[in-house]
C-alpha cells in the first residue's frame, strides 16, 4: 500500500492532469466562437451576442446529464462565466441596475458573468432608459410584486414592441421559497428554448376583479400561472404569466375581451432545484 503522502501526490497528479484537459477543451469552445464570430452568419438576425433562450437550452442539457457529488449550482455558475466569456468575444454588452437593488446587482453578476460592466443607475425607469438610448444593452429589474407604489411599477410603462422582457434570473436555483428574483429587459425579443413562458400587461375598462380575469385567461387556452392587479384612476392593468412563447398575431390573444393586450416579453422557464 502507498503512503498518503504518495496517494496525496498521484490524486494531485490527476487533477492535475483533469484540469489541462479541461483547460484545452475551453480552449477548443472559445476558438469555435471566435469562428462563429467572425463568419458573420449571425449578422443581421440580432445586434447583440445575448441569447437567453440558447443559454438556458445549453444549461439544461448540461443539468439533464449532470450526476455525481458536484452541485449543481457550481455546474451552472460555471457554465454563467463560460456563456459571459463567449459574449464578450462576440461584442459582449453592459447591464444597468437600479442603485438600490443589492440583491438585483448579485443577481446580474451571477446571470451575466464576470467579464460583463454592471452599470448602476438612480431608477428602474433610468434603467430602462439606458437600453433605450444604448448606454446599456440590458437593464435588471425587480420582478413585480403586487400592491407596488407606483413609482416602483415599471412595467406599466414599459415601452414594448421596442424593449420586451428576455430572461428571468436566475435560471436555476436549489429551491424556489424566499427566492429573490429579477426580469432581463433589452431590446427586441427573446429567442425561444423550448419550454418558456410569456409576460402579457393587460389593460381593462372596468374591474372584473382577479377570479373573472383568470377566468377569462382559462377561457381563452390562456390559464394564468400568476397574475398581479394595479389600479391607476379608473383603469385597471393586470400583469400575468402564462405558458409558451406567444406571438402577437397569437389567436388566443386576439379572443381576449380586454380593452388591450401586450405581449410584455418572453423568457425561458427557470429550473429550480432537486
Amino acid at each position: 500500500m502507498p503512503g498518503p503522502e504518495t496517494m496525496l501526490a498521484e490524486l494531485r497528479a490527476e487533477i492535475d492532469a483533469l484540469d489541462s484537459a479541461l483547460h484545452d477543451l475551453i480552449m477548443r469552445r472559445a476558438e469555435v466562437v471566435a469562428r462563429l464570430a467572425a463568419s458573420g452568419i449571425k449578422a443581421g438576425r440580432q445586434a447583440s451576442p445575448l441569447r437567453p433562450g440558447r443559454e438556458a437550452m445549453i444549461l439544461r442539457r448540461l443539468l439533464s446529464r449532470h450526476h455525481g457529488p458536484l452541485p449543481r449550482l457550481a455546474l451552472v455558475r460555471l457554465w454563467r462565466e463560460i456563456l459571459a466569456g463567449s459574449s464578450a468575444m462576440q461584442g459582449g454588452f453592459a447591464v444597468a441596475v437600479p442603485a438600490a437593488g443589492v440583491e438585483l446587482s448579485r443577481l446580474a453578476r451571477e446571470h451575466f458573468g464576470t467579464p460583463t460592466p454592471l452599470r448602476s443607475v438612480e431608477t428602474a425607469t433610468r434603467a430602462l432608459a439606458a437600453v433605450t438610448e444604448g448606454e446599456a444593452q440590458v437593464a435588471v429589474l425587480p420582478l413585480p410584486e403586487e400592491g407596488e407604489a407606483p413609482e416602483a411599477t415599471w412595467w406599466t410603462r414599459l415601452e414594448v414592441p421596442r424593449l420586451q422582457v428576455v430572461a428571468r434570473l436566475p435560471f436555476y436555483a436549489p429551491k424556489a421559497e424566499g427566492l429573490p428574483e429579477a426580469l432581463a429587459v433589452t431590446q427586441g425579443r427573446a429567442d425561444p428554448s423550448g419550454a418558456d413562458r410569456t409576460l402579457l400587461r393587460l389593460e381593462l375598462a372596468e374591474d372584473r376583479g382577479r377570479g373573472a380575469l383568470a377566468a377569462a385567461l382559462a377561457a381563452a387556452g390562456l390559464p394564468p400561472r400568476l397574475m398581479l392587479l394595479h389600479r391607476i384612476g379608473g383603469v385597471v392593468l393586470a400583469l400575468a404569466e402564462v405558458e409558451g412563447m406567444l406571438a402577437a398575431d397569437d389567436p388566443r390573444l386576439l379572443a381576449l375581451s380586454f380593452a388591450r393586450a401586450q405581449i410584455l416579453g418572453a423568457y425561458a422557464a427557470p429550473e429550480r432545484g432537486e
